[in-house]
Protein backbone atom coordinates (compact mmCIF):
# COMPACT_ATOMS: atom_id res chain seq x y z
CA UNK A 1 0.00 0.00 0.00
CA UNK A 2 1.46 3.31 -0.77
CA UNK A 3 1.33 6.55 0.97
CA UNK A 4 -0.93 7.84 -1.76
CA UNK A 5 -3.67 5.28 -1.08
CA UNK A 6 -3.52 5.41 2.97
CA UNK A 7 -4.46 9.12 2.60
CA UNK A 8 -7.22 8.28 0.56
CA UNK A 9 -8.63 5.58 2.73
CA UNK A 10 -7.95 8.20 5.77
CA UNK A 11 -9.85 10.99 4.03
CA UNK A 12 -12.83 8.79 2.38
CA UNK A 13 -13.11 7.36 6.21
CA UNK A 14 -13.12 10.55 7.80
CA UNK A 15 -15.87 12.12 5.44
CA UNK A 16 -17.67 9.10 5.26
CA UNK A 17 -17.24 8.92 9.69
CA UNK A 18 -18.18 12.62 9.67
CA UNK A 19 -21.03 12.28 7.42
CA UNK A 20 -23.14 9.49 9.28
CA UNK A 21 -22.61 10.89 12.10
CA UNK A 22 -23.72 13.82 11.56
CA UNK A 23 -26.79 12.48 9.91
CA UNK A 24 -27.38 10.01 12.62
CA UNK A 25 -26.48 11.72 16.15
CA UNK A 26 -26.49 15.50 14.90
CA UNK A 27 -22.92 16.19 15.18
CA UNK A 28 -19.90 14.30 14.38
CA UNK A 29 -17.21 12.48 16.95
CA UNK A 30 -14.08 13.42 16.52
CA UNK A 31 -11.74 13.32 13.53
CA UNK A 32 -10.15 9.24 14.62
CA UNK A 33 -13.68 7.71 15.64
CA UNK A 34 -15.01 9.59 12.20
CA UNK A 35 -12.30 7.85 10.27
CA UNK A 36 -12.60 4.79 12.22
CA UNK A 37 -16.11 4.45 12.00
CA UNK A 38 -15.64 5.43 7.91
CA UNK A 39 -13.44 2.58 7.61
CA UNK A 40 -15.22 0.36 9.15
CA UNK A 41 -18.57 1.74 7.73
CA UNK A 42 -16.70 1.26 4.39
CA UNK A 43 -16.29 -2.67 4.15
CA UNK A 44 -20.03 -2.87 5.73
CA UNK A 45 -21.19 -0.67 3.11
CA UNK A 46 -19.05 -2.70 0.35
CA UNK A 47 -20.88 -5.88 1.39
CA UNK A 48 -24.34 -4.71 2.13
CA UNK A 49 -23.93 -3.08 -1.85
CA UNK A 50 -22.20 -6.04 -3.27
CA UNK A 51 -25.49 -8.11 -1.85
CA UNK A 52 -27.48 -5.82 -3.51
CA UNK A 53 -25.72 -6.18 -6.76
CA UNK A 54 -25.05 -2.14 -6.67
CA UNK A 55 -21.24 -0.83 -8.06
CA UNK A 56 -20.36 2.24 -7.64
CA UNK A 57 -16.88 3.60 -8.83
CA UNK A 58 -14.60 6.57 -8.05
CA UNK A 59 -14.08 8.36 -4.81
CA UNK A 60 -18.00 9.89 -4.66
CA UNK A 61 -19.23 6.56 -5.36
CA UNK A 62 -16.52 4.86 -2.11
CA UNK A 63 -17.61 8.01 0.21
CA UNK A 64 -21.65 7.10 -0.56
CA UNK A 65 -20.77 3.52 0.38
CA UNK A 66 -18.59 3.95 3.36
CA UNK A 67 -21.34 6.71 4.34
CA UNK A 68 -24.00 4.18 4.04
CA UNK A 69 -22.31 1.23 6.06
CA UNK A 70 -21.42 4.25 9.10
CA UNK A 71 -24.82 4.65 9.55
CA UNK A 72 -25.82 1.40 9.66
CA UNK A 73 -22.48 0.43 12.10
CA UNK A 74 -23.95 3.94 14.39
CA UNK A 75 -27.31 2.30 13.92
CA UNK A 76 -26.56 -0.55 15.54
CA UNK A 77 -24.68 0.72 18.13
CA UNK A 78 -27.68 3.19 19.13
CA UNK A 79 -29.73 -0.29 19.48
CA UNK A 80 -27.10 -2.20 20.95
CA UNK A 81 -26.00 0.52 23.75
CA UNK A 82 -30.23 1.12 24.51
CA UNK A 83 -30.21 -2.68 25.24
CA UNK A 84 -27.59 -2.88 27.28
Amino acid sequence: MTLEELLIILLVGGIAGWIAGVLVKGRGHGIVVNIVVGIIGAFIGGWVFAQLGIAIAGILGSIVMATCGAIILLLILRVLKRAA
